[in-house]
């Protein structure tokens, strides 16, 4: 779960945003996103989705599953992503 909190926050910052732009884009309040990237609270799954589309990697880089960043071949991608 360390990597995986890790993970978010690399993600983010390499795209120099702040958890207030995240929190924006999925609708959340900031202090959410916080507890997200510091494992206070799970992420659901809607919302790892949002974000592996948003990032470009796949749920299982997201999950530490892989370390591949790549995403898998996606099928008909949500509308609200």
């Amino acid at each position: 779960m360390v990597i995986m909190m890790q993970r978010l926050r690399d993600l983010r910052e390499d795209k120099d945003l702040k958890q207030k732009d995240l929190a924006n884009f999925l609708h959340c309040s900031q202090t959410t996103y916080s507890r997200y990237e510091n494992g206070k609270l799970s992420v659901p799954i809607d919302v790892l989705k949002k974000l592996a589309t948003f990032y470009h990697v796949s749920i299982d880089y997201l999950t530490e599953f892989t370390d591949v960043k790549k995403p898998y071949a996606r099928k008909n991608v949500d509308k609200d992503i």
